[in-house]
Parts: C-alpha cells; sequence; structure tokens
C-alpha cells in the first residue's frame, strides 16, 4: 500500500481505484478538514464546520474548558516507531486511540494486539482508505465492518465505536450515516506535517508544533511513522503535565458529553 496523506486536503478528491464506479457519489457537498491555528492557547476557530459537527455528534476537541489532552495516532502503515510510542505511553500512564486501516491491521497484528492489550482505544479509519464523500452508504459501511472485523481477528477489542474519515473528508452525508452505523466522527484540534518520512526535521520540530498551539481540551492528531513524534513524545507528555494537563481517553470525553450539564441559580 503506498504511503497516504492521511490530514485533511483543501480539495475534493476523486474516489480511489478500489472504489467500483457504480459506488461514486457526487461530492459536491463534500468538505476537507481544517481549521485556523493560533498560538493563545485557545480552541482553534473552525467556521461553519462547528455547526455541523455538533448537528451529528462529531468531536475535534474538549470545550469544557479543563486542562486535558486526548492523544490520536493515524496508522497507515508501519514504519518501525510503533513499539517505541507504546513503550512511552506505557511508562508515562498515557491512554490513547489509534486509528487503523486495513492493511495496518493485516500488516501488523502483534502491535495491534498490544495496543487493545494495553488499554489503548483502536478507531476505524477504514479497510482501504477511500474518501467516504464519493462512495455510497453501502460501501462506507463495508469499509467500517471489514476494518472492525480484521481488528476482532487479531485483538480483544471486539467492537469499535470512533471513526476518524479517510484524508479528513466528511459531508452531512457521511456523518449522518456513520451515526446511524453506530460510529462517532473524531476530527482533530491540533496537527502538523509529520508523516512525510523523508522530511523529518528533529524531535524539536515536533515539540515546539505541538507545544505552540496547545490548549484546554486539545485533539492531537499525530501519525506513528514519524521518528521525531517518536522521540519527542516522552518529553511532550512529561512538559504537558508540569503545565497540570491530563491525558484522557475519548470514552471520557463522550461520556462526559452525555451526562446532563449542572444547573446553577434557584
Amino acid at each position: 500500500m503506498q504511503k497516504y496523506i492521511a490530514v485533511a486536503l483543501p480539495i475534493i478528491l476523486f474516489c480511489l481505484t478500489f472504489v467500483p464506479c457504480q459506488d461514486v457519489t457526487h461530492a459536491a457537498d463534500g468538505y476537507g478538514w481544517g481549521f485556523k491555528k493560533n498560538k493563545e492557547h485557545k480552541i482553534p476557530n473552525v467556521g461553519k464546520y462547528q455547526q455541523i459537527l455538533e448537528e451529528y455528534g462529531a468531536y475535534y476537541a474538549d470545550d469544557s474548558g479543563e486542562k486535558v489532552v486526548y492523544l490520536t495516532f493515524d496508522n497507515g502503515y508501519e514504519e518501525g516507531y510503533t513499539d517505541e510510542i507504546l513503550d512511552v505511553l506505557k511508562s508515562q500512564n498515557v491512554p490513547a486511540a489509534f486509528f487503523l486501516t486495513g492493511h495496518y491491521v493485516e500488516s501488523q497484528p502483534e502491535l495491534v494486539k498490544r495496543m487493545a492489550d494495553e488499554g489503548h482505544i483502536i478507531g476505524n479509519h477504514s479497510y482501504h482508505h477511500p474518501d467516504f464523500t464519493v462512495v455510497s452508504k453501502k460501501t462506507m459501511r463495508e469499509e467500517l465492518k471489514t476494518l472492525e472485523q480484521a481488528v476482532a481477528e487479531v485483538s480483544d477489542q471486539e467492537e469499535i465505536k470512533y471513526l476518524r474519515p479517510p484524508k479528513g473528508m466528511f459531508s452531512r452525508k457521511t456523518l449522518e450515516w456513520a451515526k446511524e452505523l453506530g460510529y462517532i466522527h473524531i476530527f482533530w484540534s491540533s496537527a502538523f506535517v509529520d508523516w512525510e518520512t523523508s522530511e523529518q526535521k528533529g524531535w524539536q520540530y515536533a515539540y515546539e508544533n505541538i507545544m505552540d498551539h496547545m490548549h484546554p481540551g486539545s485533539i492531537i492528531l499525530l501519525h506513528t511513522v514519524s521518528s521525531d513524534n517518536a522521540k519527542a513524545l516522552d518529553k511532550l507528555i512529561t512538559e504537558l503535565k508540569k503545565q497540570g494537563y491530563q491525558f484522557r481517553s475519548l470514552d471520557h470525553l463522550v461520556l462526559k458529553n452525555k451526562l446532563p450539564r449542572p444547573i446553577y441559580g434557584y
């Protein structure tokens, strides 16, 4: 499988060659995930996406104001750094979510099992990594269910409830379909170009990119193919803990938002 770009693109992408032509639909209403970064350590502005995500129960950050962080990784192929990343998470007692593709699950079953055994969440990044905005509901369902079955075959995680759409592409229709299928979309509020393995710039570059845009409630997107990320992760976690941040799982975020909000006054 060719290396792919899992960060949102500003243009609508066409379906990959494995998508049958009869399943292609119009993508005029598709969006590429993106946001306006800031260095004021505030949740980034996502414009009209905010309302769309709220309508379908999707998340890109935790808006509670609490100093919490959610670590998420997208895994399409293995470059030799995931064990190191898992070692750091274990030593720091930090949970994470790994959004996997079919290629990753089939080629790295032992790492997938380790993720689940050590208490991390395995998320659905689809089996073949297509743009969901240009395929049918049937194809989208098959992509998600096939990945879920593959994960269940190599680990104790039998169900997957979190979805990160391939290429960051989404539409009202795909958000609706995912919700009907029992999935919750998880986007992100912090990310940088970290997936180009031939253009790594050193651990400090990764560290500073994340720290410069850190904010309470951040959902951080990283790729395990980055040697910079692997080397920066322990330092990053240590510093954020010093600053009073707590690392939580996506289950914590979703459960918290399902609880009734306190009512003040009389």
